[in-house]
């Protein structure tokens, strides 16, 4: 028997959690000091029309210790995989370590482990599903090196329509984030052990997210692609030219589709799209 409790930056749909035996400790998010749950409570048409209308930044909060160690215990007698989002872009995982440590200290025999993604949104579902198929037939100790192994060589990349929620929340300069709008540059951001970076500049999103498309072939870490998760921004048709591409490119590999939840809306922005292999 196990268990696998993830925060919100996994993309998977509550009824697939559900379904699973996955439970969501959620991030809190704020916009214009109305507070949202990342649950299964919250409207996401609802919660992106509020994004969309307003000028502040989005503020978030990650999971507490008590959040996570409410779960652990409910499931002590289980095997417990935490997974969070990349522990360079958060607290969570932080929160996540305490809980399992308190856990530890009061249940001797559990057993527990805390999986930093190093990524988040499609690349953070992507892993979940790969710990999902490794379930199947390894053990505990068996399923720890493997799941690090898939962390290790997954890859994420994404591309965005809009940066007004990045210039809103600081992460990149106003100024910076008004010429590329102008100018109609579409830059493609890649992961690299946790953390976000430039790796392409091009106009247009077209173009971006064809040279993204391409890039799966000289950017994946193993033999060829096997399986790519997509996450996107209420533009479910643009994911879907992206799946049909990446399937006549690519030989044999499955492509999943989902809609970001709360937090991953937060960031990636109306039209954002986010692919791992």
């Amino acid at each position: 028997m196990y268990k696998i409790i993830s925060d919100t930056s996994c993309d998977l749909t509550k009824e697939e959690i559900k379904g699973l035996g996955i439970e969501y400790v959620p991030f809190k998010i704020a916009i214009d000091g109305v507070e949202y749950e990342d649950d299964d409570n919250l409207n996401i048409k609802e919660y992106l029309e509020k994004m969309e209308k307003t000028e502040n930044p989005i503020k978030t909060a990650c999971p507490s210790p008590y959040d996570y160690l409410k779960i652990i215990e409910e499931n002590k007698d289980k095997d417990i995989y935490i997974l969070t989002v990349s522990s360079k872009l958060s607290g969570s995982y932080n929160s996540a370590k305490i809980a399992e440590q308190e856990a530890k200290d009061k249940f001797k025999e559990i057993k527990i482990h805390v999986i930093d993604t190093k990524s988040a949104s499609a690349g953070h579902t992507r892993i979940v599903l790969k710990l999902l198929d490794l379930l199947k037939d390894k053990s505990f100790e068996e399923v720890i090196p493997a799941i690090n192994k898939e962390i290790n060589s997954e890859v994420t990349m994404f591309v965005l329509e809009s940066m007004k929620n990045l210039i809103k929340n600081g992460r990149i300069k106003k100024s910076a984030g008004l010429i590329a709008n102008v100018l109609n540059i579409r830059p493609i951001m890649i992961s690299n052990d946790g953390e976000i970076e430039l790796f392409e500049i091009n106009r247009g999103i077209k173009k971006s997210l064809d040279k993204m498309v391409r890039a799966i072939g000289t950017e994946c870490k193993v033999n060829k692609p096997n399986l790519v998760t997509i996450s996107y921004v209420k533009n479910k048709e643009r994911a879907e030219k992206i799946k049909k591409k990446i399937e006549e490119i690519y030989d044999g590999v499955k492509v999943h589709i989902r809609h970001t939840n709360g937090l991953s809306s937060g960031y990636a922005d109306i039209g954002g799209i986010v692919i791992a292999f």
